[in-house]
């Protein structure tokens, strides 16, 4: 499982016209599934977005020592299949990404995990499978690459 996750003042997702999902200071999370991923790549996964420390203390002494629990921030998880490409030439195949009916089970069970950490309010999501556009305010910019098969 790989996560893109970008520290951001705010950041909305909109489908067919729509805002499905919107928050304020937090973090959007791309997360894409592979193929093989199993419960213990998710859970890696949940562990660093609801502990990785992105934010400064209070009076801004001291950085990168609160999480986005610290700070009552929230999560915007949206689901990005094309972070599992490989490239063929110039062109990307996804064959080493999930399929779609388990991806859903997984990402739903990530978001659910999410929710139970940091409250339902705090964790807004993209609609799985449409064609979206991703709006952010990236603070910093501060982004990290995440990846359950290389923990180092």
């Amino acid at each position: 499982m790989k996560a893109v996750i970008q520290r951001v003042l705010s950041g909305a997702v909109t489908s067919e016209g729509e805002v499905v999902g919107s928050i304020q200071k937090g973090m959007v999370v791309l997360v894409g599934m592979a193929r093989d991923d199993t419960a213990e790549d998710m859970e890696y996964i949940h562990r660093k977005i609801v502990g990785v420390r992105l934010w400064s203390n209070a009076d801004g002494t001291k950085m990168w020592c609160r999480n986005v629990r610290e700070i009552d921030g929230s999560v915007l998880l949206v689901s990005q299949f094309t972070l599992m490409h490989v490239m063929k030439g110039n062109k990307p195949d996804f064959h080493h990404a999930m399929p779609s009916e388990e991806a859903l089970v997984m990402c739903n069970t990530l978001r659910d995990k999410l929710r139970a950490d940091l409250g339902a309010e705090r964790v807004a999501t993209g609609k799985f499978q449409h064609y979206m556009n991703v709006q952010l305010v990236n603070d910093g910019p501060v982004t990290l690459v995440l990846d359950s098969r290389n923990k180092g």
